[in-house]
């Protein structure tokens, strides 16, 4: 164990708690005869998904794709309204308590506004992950700009930088770090926003088939059904991991030089 590095010691030791923490639900589950309507064995659970994963797929794939939607849509939206709020000591102030008390709002209160606007069905569940993921994007890119050294500010105007010039190559770049970490956020709110309205008013997705094998007393499909979120959102958050350390390397070379 000490011949190995710390990243693939970390990895190991990740493994192993996972394997365990399922070792651990299995035996528990079979030790105190529990019975599958209130919690599945991991086996069952997975006898489920490969027998279940023709008529899981299409739901999955559609889950995917409507959380993908929305959250790049709140990533957009998120970044134009950090970069319009983080540029401007006044919209800061100004703005600021509308977007704490907009995110303040649960998001399934909105659900049936959206389906009164645009029907059952796939746009109500984009909108709901757009909603959802935009309010840690705004604060962290605004956090981000904000971070910026109003002595450097000043340098750089002296030296004839317009403040488009200080947005453009030393503010944006800066809020580069704040951005990803809010991405990883951002996903993960997006999947709950895309299941919360695919329960309330969808007839596709895992939400919706959860929603069904939760009223047939279905227990371990609807286990099978948190498994594929569960899934799809760690690959998403990985991927996220993987964009960040190849955009914003460089923000992370003083925690690679303390680990060496």
């Amino acid at each position: 164990m000490n011949a190995m590095s710390p990243v693939v010691r970390q990895r190991v030791l990740s493994a192993a708690a996972l394997v365990g923490f399922f070792v651990l639900w299995e035996v528990v589950c079979l030790a105190f005869g529990v019975s599958d309507l209130i919690l599945p064995r991991p086996s069952q659970i997975a006898h489920v998904l490969v027998e279940k994963m023709p008529l899981l797929w299409p739901h999955a794939l559609q889950t995917l794709y409507t959380t993908f939607v929305g959250f790049a849509f709140g990533v957009l939206v998120g970044i134009v309204i950090g970069v319009g709020i983080g540029s401007s000591k006044l919209a800061y102030d100004v703005t600021y308590p509308l977007l704490v008390g907009f995110s303040s709002i649960p998001k399934v209160a909105v659900v049936p506004l959206f389906v009164v606007w645009f029907g059952a069905g796939t746009v109500p569940a984009i909108l709901t992950s757009m909603v959802i993921s935009i309010f840690p994007v705004v604060v962290n890119v605004a956090t981000g700009l904000a971070s910026t050294e109003p002595e450097l500010e000043d340098v750089l105007r002296v030296l004839g930088a317009r403040k488009r010039d200080i947005l453009w190559n030393v503010g944006l770049p800066r809020a580069m770090p704040y951005l990803f970490a809010s991405l990883k956020i951002a996903i993960t709110l997006s999947f709950v926003g895309t299941v919360l309205a695919e329960t309330v008013a969808s007839n596709k997705g895992i939400g919706t088939v959860m929603m069904i094998a939760s009223g047939n007393f279905d227990v371990p499909m609807v286990f099978a059904g948190l498994f594929l979120l569960a899934a799809m959102g760690v690959v998403l958050y990985g991927i996220s991991s993987l964009v960040e350390q190849r955009v914003t390397g460089w923000s992370q070379r003083k925690t690679d030089l303390a680990m060496g």
